[in-house]
This record gives C-alpha cells, structure tokens and sequence, in this order.
C-alpha cells in the first residue's frame, strides 16, 4: 500500500493510526495499542474487525464484471468519472487520496488515478474476490477489506474524493472521512440504461425515483452539486450480454436455464443501451 494511503487509515477497533508490521514473512498493519490486521498475500487488508453481514460478490460475479470492463464497454463511465475528478480535487494538494467505497475490482478507481498523477487510491469492498482484483487494479492503489454500513477505517477528514459507483451510500461516513472542501462524485442507473434487456431477459428495473432516493439518502450531510447523464451504445455478443448480466444485481434474482432461454432468442449483435447519472456533491 502506498506510504500515502497508509497514513490516513485508522483502526476499525480504536481509530489510531495503523503502521506496517511484520513477523518473519507475514505481512500486517498494526496500530499502537497492539490491534492487528493481516495482510492477505493477494495484497489485500482485512480491516472489517468482525464478521459481515454478508460476502458481497460471488467470485463468478467479480470474474464476469472483470471480464466485461476489461473489454471497455463501461469505459464511459470511467472517463466520465475521471473528467469530473479532475474538475473536483481540492486545488493545491500534493497527495490527494481518492476513496471508493463498494470499489469491486476497482476499474473505475484505477481510471481516476490515472487521471491525477499524484493521487493515491483505497479501494474498499467486502468482497473477498474483489479485493484480490482491487489491490492490483492500480500502483498507486491498495485495498481493504471493510464494510461500507459500518465505521470505514478512514481518518476523519483524510479523502479528498470519495467515488461511489453502483454502491451502497453510507452518509455520514462519507462525511466522516471527507474533507471539508472534497467531493463525493455519485454514479447511477439513468432510467434507460439496459432498457434493451429489462423485459427481453426479465432483469431488475430502474427505480424512477433512483434520483431522489439518491439525494435522501445523503440529506443532512451533502448538498447537491452539478450533475448529467453519459451515455454509450454497445452491439454486445449474446455472450457478453451474459457476462453483464451476470456481474450485477439481476444475478442474485435470475434463474440461469431460464436467461439461457431468452438470451438465445435475442438477434446477434445485441443493441444495449448504457446510461448513467454522474452527481457531485459537497459535504454539508
């Protein structure tokens, strides 16, 4: 983990500062009061501090989220969140971190940092597949194992950017760890995005309040900043329409033999629509 990033996380147990340690070959972060945290040899830290209400992603999910960002067809989104970095990092600081919270296998973070020479990344998830991904997503990102419901292992005040893709929104930690003059940049379904497949394969529908709800779940602690649509036309493979199935929220309430079905009935290439809403916020 960048020396950088280090410096700003705290103990999920008591909240000092956390510091490198090492017995023979194994690897740890150690605070001062003797709380210890292994490092996992995919590079990863476990700093959850207890057991998770849940595993997040399966490994078949990260593989295929791996898989279809891997081909560029969410690179709309990356790009859209890098622009808006740049626009948005706090001026005249020399080591920004950026955090995202629900990273996955941390693309779009990756993205981010390409797009700030100096930044650093934390990429937090509760998914162990992910993080074997994340923590080699960037070389100037780490990764950590943690519960975004929970106390993130963030100093107050230590991000300059949080990033939340797709994920859940946990208001008043992410005001906790951003600093006054930061930036949480919010990605979200637009009202279309897959509208191509919704009914054709039977997947989850867009909420049409996703906006508002967005915005309620952060009153109180972040005031809404600009904000617009970005969107991409893709000509998928019905193989590749699976893999996006499979790496998102419809998986966990598709039945497969069923997909299976209404993939085969769709025409080759497959017209999908990408549409996302990209929001800044400031912290209150």
């Amino acid at each position: 983990m960048h020396p950088e990033t280090l410096r700003h996380l705290s103990c999920p147990v008591c909240g000092d500062p956390l510091a490198e340690a090492t017995a023979g070959t194994a690897r740890a972060l150690r605070c001062p009061r003797g709380h210890s945290f292994d490092v996992a040899r995919q590079g990863y830290v476990d700093l959850l501090a207890g057991q998770a209400p849940h595993s997040g992603d399966t490994a078949g999910m990260v593989a295929d989220r791996a898989d279809f960002l891997a081909a560029g067809h969410y690179d709309v989104i990356s790009a859209a969140l890098a622009g808006a970095a740049v626009a948005h990092v706090p001026p005249g600081t020399v080591y920004p971190l950026v955090v995202e919270p629900g990273a996955g296998t941390a693309r779009h973070l990756a993205a981010v940092l390409d797009a700030l020479p100096t930044a650093t990344g934390l990429a937090l998830d509760v998914s162990k597949p992910a993080l074997r991904r994340a923590a080699r997503a960037h070389p100037r990102a780490g990764a950590a194992l943690a519960d975004t419901w929970r106390r993130l292992p963030l100093a107050d005040a230590s991000a300059a950017l949080l990033l939340n893709v797709f994920a859940p929104r946990n208001g008043p930690e992410f005001r906790r760890v951003l600093r006054a003059d930061g930036t949480l940049l919010v990605v979200t379904p637009a009202p279309d995005h897959l509208a191509e497949l919704v009914d054709a394969l039977g997947l989850l529908r867009v909420d049409p309040e996703k906006a508002d709800r967005v915005a309620a779940s952060l009153a109180g602690h972040f005031t809404p900043g600009p904000a617009g649509e970005h969107r991409a036309g893709l000509r998928l493979l019905r193989a590749e329409v699976r893999t996006l199935v499979g790496m998102g929220p419809s998986a966990w309430h598709t039945d497969p033999v069923r997909l299976d079905q209404r993939l085969a009935a769709l025409p080759e290439p497959v017209p999908v629509t990408v549409a996302v809403r990209l929001a800044a916020y400031r912290p209150v």
